[in-house]
């Protein structure tokens, strides 16, 4: 986790509870772009055979989606953020079988409510 930004301190919303927000510090961001490897398509075909969840590609977002979620962390801190607000996630296909996978939200600094 980014140093200065703990994982209670990013909201989806536009505030955190017991937190005020005492300044903005704009919009930051994550990015991105993963491929499948020939192996991983495979598998993914194999697994589709079967139905259900394919692992494979589970697997390939929830890493794509981590990582951009710590690069915006890192963006955050460098504009000397505490918290990160409205923060979403977005994807593209780049190429065919390459995606982008984007976090973004608003860098703030926080303090506690007494």
């Amino acid at each position: 986790m980014a140093m200065g930004i703990q994982a209670h301190l990013v909201s989806t919303s536009n505030e955190i509870p017991g937190y005020r927000i005492v300044r903005p510090m704009g919009i930051v961001r994550g990015i991105t772009v993963r491929s499948r490897s020939v192996i991983g398509n495979i598998g993914a075909a194999l697994q589709t055979l079967v139905g259900g969840n394919i692992s494979i590609y589970t697997e390939l977002c929830e890493k794509a989606r981590e990582e951009a979620f710590e690069l915006m962390l890192q963006h955050a801190a460098e504009h000397g953020a505490n918290a990160v607000v409205a923060m979403r996630y977005d994807a593209n296909d780049v190429a065919e079988g390459v995606t982008e996978v984007l976090a973004y939200g608003t860098a703030v600094q926080v303090e506690p409510i007494r």
